[in-house]
């Protein structure tokens, strides 16, 4: 199994990546091909102990920032490290493809390189997530902002052949993320997408709307959204643990029984925070491109870019795509 990575791709990259990948080839049996400014990543290799033969460099010297114009720079930057990338995994140069880089150049350049899948208009990001019950998925978390009721009826195709595959759970219930229960809550676009589904053949595993406080609840193991309405949704969850545990530990510190508390619940809150870690996840499948491409976050340190990197190899051996196109003739 070999896994093309964007080694410029992320806030901490080159270092970060390079660092990551050399922990995968440790731990994980499979080859990595880092794409990005050669001189950089050999440099940063040479610092590292690892299996020579399970590392090689593919040449790109461009790069695409996280702040530029998703479109404009895969037009301009025909010789970055995403583009690249993607031409390789196009080219059946390795096996999956992985980027905690500019996530709307990831998601333009592999609809325009790859190309979509036989029946599915517009790409989503899909993630799993912790839930009271289990794990959910989350789709879409930001490929696609502006979507129409079709993309997110083909968002629930995916997302169920996915969950089915990943999690092996037959018929999965879905639900579509809104600002009430009722169906006639929301937008036009969220109710004609709220009908489109419940016509659909997937309409016995469809719960209907749900709202915020379900997110995490397990109520359902599907989560419908846009991408606009799933990247806030997953940021605010983040920053939000981030802030209670800030909370917790600052407001204890000061009191010698509260100190002795914190320490005693060391334990257990790391293994809450290791539960709800995205480092622990690593990467979120792009799905409906035909080719497998995982988007890490873009503040991925080494262990999230070596698990990213370990779900690429995961997405590309459960043969998701083949298991997409069952489900989406089976709904046609």
């Amino acid at each position: 199994m070999k896994i093309i990575v964007d080694a410029m791709g992320g806030d901490y990259a080159p270092q970060a990546v390079v660092e990551g990948a050399v922990e995968a080839v440790r731990e994980i049996d499979l080859e990595v091909v880092l794409v990005g400014q050669e001189k950089k990543i050999k440099s940063l290799l040479n610092n590292f102990s690892y299996p020579k033969e399970r590392v090689s460099v593919y040449p790109a010297e461009e790069t695409i920032e996280m702040a530029e114009n998703p479109a404009l720079s895969v037009r301009k930057k025909k010789n970055s490290s995403i583009v690249i990338g993607l031409e390789l995994l196009a080219q059946n140069y390795g096996d999956a493809f992985f980027s905690a880089g500019n996530t709307g150049a990831v998601v333009c350049a592999s609809s325009l390189i790859l190309g979509l899948l036989e029946g599915i208009e517009r790409p989503g990001i899909s993630l799993i997530i912790p839930t009271l019950k289990g794990k959910s998925l989350i789709i879409d978390v930001g490929a696609n902002i502006d979507p129409k009721p079709i993309h997110l009826l083909q968002y629930a195709i995916m997302g169920t052949s996915y969950f089915e595959a990943v999690l092996h759970k037959d018929n999965p219930k879905i639900g579509l993320l809104n600002i009430g229960e009722e169906e006639t809550k929301g937008t036009e676009f969220m109710r004609q997408t709220h009908q489109l589904i419940s016509e659909s053949p997937l309409k016995d595993n469809f719960l209907g709307n749900i709202d915020g406080k379900d997110l995490f609840s397990g109520k359902c193991d599907i989560i419908i959204c846009d991408g606009f309405v799933g990247n806030v949704a997953l940021k605010v969850s983040e920053s939000m643990l981030e802030f209670i545990f800030y909370l917790l530990r600052d407001s204890l510190k000061y009191n010698p029984i509260g100190i002795l508390g914190f320490n005693l619940m060391k334990l257990g809150l790391g293994q809450l925070r290791k539960k709800i870690d995205y480092t622990e996840y690593g990467g979120a499948p792009l799905l409906g491109v035909n080719g497998i491409v995982i988007i890490g976050h873009g503040r991925s340190n080494p262990h999230a870019i070596k698990n990213g990197i370990k779900v690429a190899k995961e997405s590309a051996q459960m043969q998701i795509n083949s298991k997409i196109l069952n489900v989406l003739k089976s709904n046609s």
